[in-house]
């Protein structure tokens, strides 16, 4: 739960409906949360099906871990507490951009299972579609592609905290879709989340 620290504050709605932004976007706005290891493929897929749904015609925006640690979350580290703020703060963000009718492309390796929970919850209780998305992946493989090098790095211990070597990283129990980046191609893991989309009618078959 969050502690708020703002007294005196009311919050204010307008008069144009979520039904109404739809109505404009043709299609709802939902958050879609990438999960993973670091170097399980979550931002490649994510960005495949932000060129998808853009190829249709439909609002989306990616946010992605590395970028979003640039600027909102510049103050926050990788101790445990600041990777729940982190998350805690890109589900707000998430929530809010969902609720303007976009869908939210989220690409997170987020490792708790509590802190993914809560954005969900946050997501419910404002009546948002929430789809976690799990890029199921071995520790073997994902240490294999390690594209940035931190493995090597973590292995060596210039990298403390580091999500699969030395911090834990906690897989989704009941998620709305797996995709396995070491088995499935791109083209099949893109048109898997498409069809989750389509069949949660947030976007047009």
């Amino acid at each position: 739960m969050t502690e708020h620290k703002a007294t005196n504050v009311t919050f204010h709605h307008g008069s144009v409906t979520r039904d109404d932004r739809a109505a404009l976007l043709r299609h709802k706005g939902a958050t879609l949360w990438f999960t993973g290891l670091s170097g399980s493929g979550k931002s490649t897929v994510a960005v495949a099906v932000e060129a998808e749904l853009t190829r249709r015609r439909r609002l989306c925006y990616r946010l992605d871990g590395d970028n979003i640690r640039m600027g909102l979350n510049a103050n926050l580290g990788f101790s445990e507490e600041d990777r729940v703020e982190n998350i805690r703060r890109i589900g707000e963000v998430a929530r809010l951009f969902a609720d303007a009718g976009l869908i939210v492309l989220s690409s997170f390796i987020s490792p708790f299972r509590a802190d993914r929970d809560r954005v969900r919850q946050l997501h419910d209780e404002h009546g948002l579609p929430f789809i976690e998305v799990y890029i199921d992946v071995s520790l073997k493989t994902a240490e294999a592609r390690d594209p940035k090098g931190l493995y090597k790095k973590a292995r060596a211990g210039a990298i403390k905290d580091f999500t699969g070597i030395s911090s834990p990283y906690e897989p989704p129990e009941q998620p709305e879709l797996t995709l396995t980046t070491d088995t499935m191609s791109l083209e099949d893991e893109t048109a898997a989340v498409i069809a989750a989309l389509e069949a949660q009618g947030i976007i047009p078959a």
